[in-house]
């Protein structure tokens, strides 16, 4: 998550809290985000993590899936612009849900909004 107010990664999040997703801000810069603890990597988070929101550019994907699934997360969400089908392949064979260039926001209120 960025520490910039104005970037999506914190406009996305603070929309998710505010429908009752618990968020865990990942940035080595920050200490906390959105009144929640941040983690410089998702090794160092205590509990099981069902998505990993990512937020980078498509090229710097790889070692982030490749995290996800030593962790043993459920699902990587690629947001919008976000596109590696290489690393989405590895993130399905070894389990995972996968979803790209898809904005977690938009598809949450579109599919709520009915």
């Amino acid at each position: 998550m960025s520490d910039k107010p104005y970037r999506p990664s914190q406009g996305v999040a603070l929309y998710l809290q505010e429908q009752g997703y618990k968020i865990i801000p990942i940035n080595p810069n920050i200490t906390e985000a959105l009144g929640e603890k941040a983690y410089t990597s998702l090794k160092e988070i205590p509990e099981s993590i069902d998505v990993v929101d990512i937020f980078r550019k498509s090229q710097t994907v790889g070692p982030i899936v490749d995290e996800a699934i030593e962790v043993g997360a459920q699902t990587i969400w690629m947001q919008e612009g976000v596109l590696n089908e290489e690393a989405a392949q590895k993130a399905r064979d070894a389990g995972l849900n996968v979803v790209m260039n898809k904005c977690m926001m938009k598809e949450h209120r579109r599919f709520f909004s009915n």
